[in-house]
């Protein structure tokens, strides 16, 4: 199970580099603009330049409306500006045949500049709350549109948490239609220490956290901790060592 981190600014990430042995992912987002909301391409890049080179940085590039041009223009700045993995997060697409023509756009807009980068669709644990897709239908939607990952997150945050609005079994379900599809399966929304040993359990083979490794465990008001980072990884390893499971490849 990779550990995704998610900094909110470029001081976070200086944070991030110090415990770097101990994540694996580094993911750019800005949580005002939204859940998934994207960051300015040269905060990107300065991020991108204070954590070392051999460690992949992902993008958000937003809660993104049902405007399929408007999203492969986002998609393609994130992959311009370095960044290895592309978070598309379904806000505006209320059907999955919405989700899939927004996704197919990302999809080509991403491979046709960088083979290699890796495009993640992203849904909602609390869709019902939004109006947007259902959680079950996002990996259907990333393997129809050729995407490499399905994840969940929570569009508000409000202190619910990813197992609040899809328990483990229903998580366990989109990690298992993710992995029949060839796909990586993502996680995340106020993920806590206490959660790894369901998400290690039903395979997960990415998980996204902040306010675990924030001060006072306060994704907003607390700082990413470098000693918060390593006892969340240590934790994960100790889950994983008890619990091992096969890893797909990516499409």
């Amino acid at each position: 199970m990779l550990l995704l981190i998610s900094p909110d600014s470029v001081e976070e990430a200086l944070d991030c580099a110090k415990a770097a042995e101990h994540l694996d992912i580094v993911d750019v987002k800005k949580p005002d603009e939204g859940s998934l909301g994207a960051n300015f391409p040269w905060v990107f890049r300065e991020i991108r330049d204070a954590v070392p080179a051999d460690k992949p940085v992902s993008a958000t590039v937003g809660d993104v409306p049902y405007k399929p041009g408007t999203v492969a223009q986002a998609a393609l700045g994130a992959v311009v500006s370095g960044a290895t993995y592309i978070k598309v997060g379904l806000y505006g697409c209320t059907t999955p045949e919405q989700g899939v023509e927004v996704m197919r756009a990302v999809v080509r807009a991403v491979k046709d500049r960088r083979p290699d980068a890796l495009v993640v669709a992203s849904g909602y644990a609390d869709a019902h709350r939004v109006g947007c897709v259902n959680p079950l239908a996002v990996p259907d939607i990333a393997a129809r549109s050729g995407a490499d990952a399905a994840m969940l997150d929570t569009a508000v945050k409000d202190g619910t948490r990813l197992f609040d609005h899809v328990p483990p079994d229903v998580c366990a379900e989109f990690v298992r239609r993710a992995h029949a599809s060839g796909l990586l399966a993502a996680l995340a929304g106020s993920i806590t220490q206490a959660d790894l040993g369901p998400l290690t359990r039903m395979g997960t083979d990415i998980v996204g956290v902040r306010g675990a490794v924030c001060e006072g465990g306060d994704r907003n008001a607390g700082r990413i901790q470098p000693h918060l980072i390593s006892a969340f990884r240590a934790e994960m390893d100790r889950h994983g060592r008890e619990h091992p499971v096969g890893v797909p490849a990516a499409n």
